[in-house]
């Protein structure tokens, strides 16, 4: 990636709005210095991310959970060791969606049983190359999601790295019942993260936050703002058929069973 596209972001244009806040979180970061690894154009990963997972852990409703879905980002490795520590079933997205198969699922009973350590399986190395693969249909109800931000709002809102990963994936499983109304919506940033409620574009797709998760603190949003229930696929960029291998025939295959 060139460093014009890198400062841009790589899906820079898709919403101007969305990436003048992108922009000011990076590079607040960055001069902060309290990124880990590259920024820019990425869920960060930063100082603190194994307090802020911590934090979320704390939650009843993480305790009450049994499956996790979490993105499959750096800074949320702390939450997936967490949940595997905790016996919870781990579900994450291959990186980018570039497989051919979408989801992997990490036992952590199958992990002891193969003698594969936690910390190894939560990297996005590790699952890669110790979970088990599978559909989007396959995944069980889902009981706690974690998705990565680039930016939120103490009200819920949330602006992503402009790719549109986790928005498309939660309208999926929303269509499949695999996620519900009731199951909570979670992130964990940095604070410098946190930005105004009306710097945040919200759009039809955007699911709102119930739990933000930083270094410093935990915040319940208590939004109550209307969550998609399922996939506009006429508003799927035609770049995300290109580059999802599987989507196409996802599509096709939730299209047949609800024409």
């Amino acid at each position: 990636m060139s460093e014009a596209t890198a400062a841009e972001g790589r899906w820079a244009g898709r919403n101007p709005g969305k990436d003048v806040i992108r922009h000011a979180v990076w590079h607040a970061l960055k001069e902060a210095g309290v990124n880990v690894g590259p920024a820019w154009s990425m869920i960060p990963n930063f100082v603190g991310a194994d307090l802020a997972a911590w934090h979320l852990a704390h939650t009843d409703a993480w305790k009450a959970a049994r499956t996790i879905k979490t993105n499959p980002d750096h800074a949320q490795t702390p939450i997936r060791i967490r949940a595997l520590y905790d016996g919870k079933i781990v579900y994450t997205p291959v990186p980018y969606l570039t497989l051919d198969f979408p989801y992997l699922r990490l036992d952590p009973a199958a992990l002891l049983a193969a003698d594969i350590s936690f910390e190894l399986a939560a990297t996005p190395q590790g699952f890669m190359a110790h979970a088990q693969r599978m559909e989007f249909e396959d995944v069980e109800p889902l009981d706690f999601c974690v998705v990565g931000s680039v930016a939120v709002s103490r009200a819920g809102g949330r602006t992503g790295k402009g790719a549109g990963f986790a928005d498309l994936e939660t309208a999926i499983f929303r269509q499949l019942g695999t996620v519900t109304d009731a199951t909570p919506i979670a992130t964990t940033i940095h604070s410098l993260q946190l930005v105004a409620d009306d710097a945040i574009v919200i759009e039809s797709h955007d699911s709102p936050l119930d739990f933000i998760a930083t270094e410093t603190e935990l915040i319940t949003t208590g939004n109550t703002m209307a969550r998609p229930m399922g996939v506009d696929w006429a508003k799927v960029r035609a770049d995300q058929f290109a580059t999802i291998p599987f989507l196409t025939r996802l599509r096709d295959r939730m299209q047949a069973r609800n024409p």
